[in-house]
């Protein structure tokens, strides 16, 4: 297949890949799931698994990757994360390695979803922390396969300063360069560390109110920790950030490039990503509003 990015994933090319590969499911139902993400399609297989089958030929590396280094995390997480159960083959009709995983049930996190969201920041910062104490030795380094998390933001620097100078008047120019800035200014002298790389709302799952699961561990590696920090703009606020930061216990410069990493991204969304919606925009810029606020109030 000379354009993968053209395969359509859906239930009849599952349908297929099972029962080639792992006929023993094949009578079992096949449903896409709800919100199903972008770098990969998500089906539920059954009512005990699920399948992840990535969605262009720059998200296949991943797949490898969890298969064999979630097994090893999990054991030392205090939330549960995805259990791969098997990997399917890549076929002349889709041309990647693909994952069968254990379904978890659970709701994806919203304010709404949450009973106490100060607790819930607590729980992320323990299991981060738990994260980053897992040894990392041969683990994968910040590199393409995970668009650079863990690596250094002057990867974005460019990105950041041409979305920074297209939004104009609509944003603060001056005090957005200058944390931008402290965020270039500070780099991560310390070994490398554990990271999941896409710590979002999307990506953690809650049950009763609480925290019960992190998932989606495609931009899994080793290096600086503060891509995973980016949550405390982009999802909890004031007391809850306070929490959040407090449970990890990390330094101001640590804090400073998470703060960019949140910014980056919220910059070139608001600024008209490719792909990008007008609810997408509207979050974004609700993000660059509270990282500014935020930080005069510092």
């Amino acid at each position: 297949m000379n354009n993968p990015n053209n395969v359509t994933i859906d239930i009849s090319l599952v349908h297929k890949l099972i029962s080639e590969q792992f006929p023993q499911w094949s009578n079992l139902p096949i449903t896409p799931v709800k919100n199903g993400g972008w770098d990969n399609r998500t089906f539920h297989l059954g009512e005990h698994m699920s399948l992840r089958l990535p969605s262009s030929a720059e998200y296949a590396p991943k797949v490898k990757i969890e298969q064999y280094w979630l097994p090893k995390l999990a054991p030392h997480l205090p939330l549960v994360i995805p259990t791969p159960l098997a990997m399917g083959n890549p076929t002349e009709y889709y041309p990647f390695h693909w994952s069968v995983y254990h379904w978890i049930e659970g709701e994806t996190a919203s304010v709404e979803q949450i009973t106490n969201l100060n607790e819930v920041a607590v729980d992320l910062a323990h299991f981060l922390v738990a994260l980053q104490k897992i040894d990392p030795t041969d683990g994968p380094a910040s590199g393409q396969h995970n668009f650079y998390r863990g690596g250094s933001l002057k990867m974005y620097d460019a990105e950041t300063q041409q979305a920074t100078a297209q939004l104009g008047h609509r944003i603060d120019t001056p005090l957005i360069k200058e944390i931008w800035n402290l965020a270039l200014a500070s780099i991560w002298n310390n070994p490398p560390v554990w990271i999941h790389g896409d710590i979002a709302p999307t990506n953690l799952l809650v049950k009763n109110g609480k925290l019960i699961a992190v998932i989606d561990f495609g931009g899994l590696g080793i290096g600086d920790p503060a891509c995973d920090f980016a949550i405390a703009w982009t999802f909890f606020k004031n007391e809850s950030r306070h929490a959040f930061r407090t449970a990890l216990a990390t330094d101001d410069e640590t804090w400073n490039r998470a703060r960019g990493w949140a910014l980056w991204k919220a910059l070139i969304t608001y600024a008209q990503l490719p792909g990008t919606n007008s609810a997408e925009k509207e979050s974004s810029k609700k993000i660059i509003d509270e990282i500014v606020t935020d930080y005069k109030n510092e």
